[in-house]
């Protein structure tokens, strides 16, 4: 590792540190840093969504909106996409552009709501907006600008997380999301896992936050022009949806062979799973 390269990894951990604070709580905290200031290493899975969605990523026109720290669009310029990232919040802009200097990348970084895109209509083959639609103000003007900047029949992969999601995804606390929020909130604040101290400031209470049911959600893409596909579900019809524990394994195989497996899995992700993970195809070509 050259001299240059070690300085970038130094400013990187600096930039990033400070907002990792608030979840020094997790026991694996250690680990989950790590895949922060690598997190372009650990991009697999998306990759694979977007070449599934849209084929080769090698001259595609990929917007990653709400890039955050910069992981999925410096690991897709890897691949020979041409990306531009959109980010709210200037701090992780600066963290974008030091990830990508790390492969002596360059691509357009814009600091932006994704309320309102100062991007031309379509002008996208490829849109992701991975862990967003919950932190933003208006998650209806957020897809409607999605809509707008894709050209038609290309795609936009997008997470929701789920308004009954039995272990919340942010607070990793089981039951929070079927309780009223002021004593959800009570709750968070006496385990200690509040963002209070953290660098963020906007868009991180869970009162504040937008959780969605998974039918009012695609009723609301389908409004907006899009097709919609549970990527998951996808996955379970394909035979490649993987479960890690092997009584679920078990549990699966059982269904799957009484014909209820598909079943099963709607269950689940109406009263159980924490996040949607959607592939959005703009209806018009």
């Amino acid at each position: 590792m050259d001299a240059i390269t070690t300085d970038i990894d130094h400013q990187l951990a600096a930039a990033i540190d400070p907002w990792l604070q608030h979840m020094t709580w997790r026991r694996d905290f250690a680990a989950w840093r790590e895949r922060r200031l690598r997190q372009e290493r650990y991009q697999d899975e998306r990759l694979a969504q977007a070449r599934a969605a849209i084929g080769e990523l090698r001259g595609a026109r990929v917007l990653d909106l709400g890039a955050g720290m910069g992981g999925f669009a410096v690991a897709a310029a890897l691949a020979g996409a041409r990306v531009m990232a959109c980010e709210y919040n200037p701090a992780y802009c600066r963290i974008i552009r030091l990830r990508a200097a790390r492969y002596n990348l360059r691509f357009p970084i814009v600091n932006a709501a994704g309320e309102s895109l100062p991007l031309l209509s379509a002008a996208f083959d490829l849109v992701v907006a991975w862990d967003v639609l919950e932190h933003v103000q208006d998650p209806v003007a957020v897809l409607r600008e999605i809509a707008r900047v894709l050209r038609p029949g290309s795609h936009a992969l997008i997470t929701a997380i789920n308004r009954r999601a039995w272990i919340d995804p942010h607070y990793h606390m089981r039951g929070i999301n079927w309780l009223p929020r002021p004593l959800a909130e009570t709750l968070i604040e006496l385990r200690g896992r509040t963002k209070r101290g953290a660098a963020f400031r906007d868009m991180q209470r869970l009162s504040t936050m937008h959780y969605f049911h998974y039918h009012e959600l695609v009723q609301l893409c389908e409004r907006l022009g899009f097709a919609v596909t549970d990527l998951r579900e996808q996955a379970l019809l394909a035979g490649q949806l993987p479960s890690r524990r092997p009584w679920r394994r078990a549990v699966r195989a059982i269904l799957r062979r009484i014909g209820l497996e598909r079943a099963a899995y709607r269950w689940q992700r109406r009263f159980y799973t924490g996040m949607f993970e959607l592939d959005l195809r703009k209806e018009g070509a």
